[in-house]
């Protein structure tokens, strides 16, 4: 026999549990939103737990790295395009120097705020999480997962200078298109109120 008392925590633990579901539907990309999930917290899940199912720790190390190789092109061509608009890459010039190039979404584009929250947390955490795990593999002296350690870092760290680049370079062209506009629609206005009184 239940009372009121013991359903409210049994209905507060449902609606916790379906809470990231209920934020997936209000997503304007549920797919690409729960891919990028996936596929960020995919290698974290195989790098801790994946010696508690396969013996072999070289088997492991590869799946982490095709799991980031994955997360990597994702998150740079698929989820930064549509979770919030941006994406980068980056060019040789003629003359052998790296260029970095970052396109924005059109700025009157409505970016969701639950695709924008989803894609800002994981694009910070899982690096700093990374981060945590090859602090412990230097403690333990243990080379492989350092490797994998570092190649996470190198690719996470990678997307997550870009897109904070590319965010900047994003807002600034915002903030210099609006002043831009402004200053144009007011010397319109006053050259067109001089012609046309």
């Amino acid at each position: 026999m239940s009372t009121s008392g013991d359903s409210a925590p049994q209905q507060q633990s449902a609606s916790s549990e379906w809470s990231l579901l209920t934020r997936l539907r209000k997503s304007s990309h549920p797919v690409a939103g729960l891919s990028y999930i996936l596929l960020r917290v995919a290698p974290l899940v195989v790098y801790v737990f994946g010696s508690w199912f396969v013996s072999n720790n070289v088997l492991i190390f590869i799946v982490v790295s095709l799991l980031l190789a994955a997360d990597f092109w994702n998150v740079k061509n698929i989820s930064g395009r549509l979770l919030v608009g941006l994406r980068w890459w980056n060019e040789t010039a003629t003359d052998g120097t790296s260029v970095w190039v970052f396109e924005t979404a059109d700025p009157q584009r409505y970016i969701n705020p639950v695709d924008s929250r989803i894609f800002w947390v994981l694009l910070y955490a899982v690096p700093a999480v990374w981060g945590l795990f090859g602090f412990i593999s230097i403690l333990k002296l243990n080379i492989l997962w350092f490797i994998a350690v570092l190649l996470a870092l190198v690719l996470s760290l990678t997307n997550t200078f870009a897109f904070s680049r590319c965010d900047k370079f994003a807002k600034a062209n915002n903030i210099i298109g609006s002043v831009s506009s402004s200053i144009f629609s007011r010397l319109f206005s006053a050259v067109g109120g001089r012609f046309f009184k």
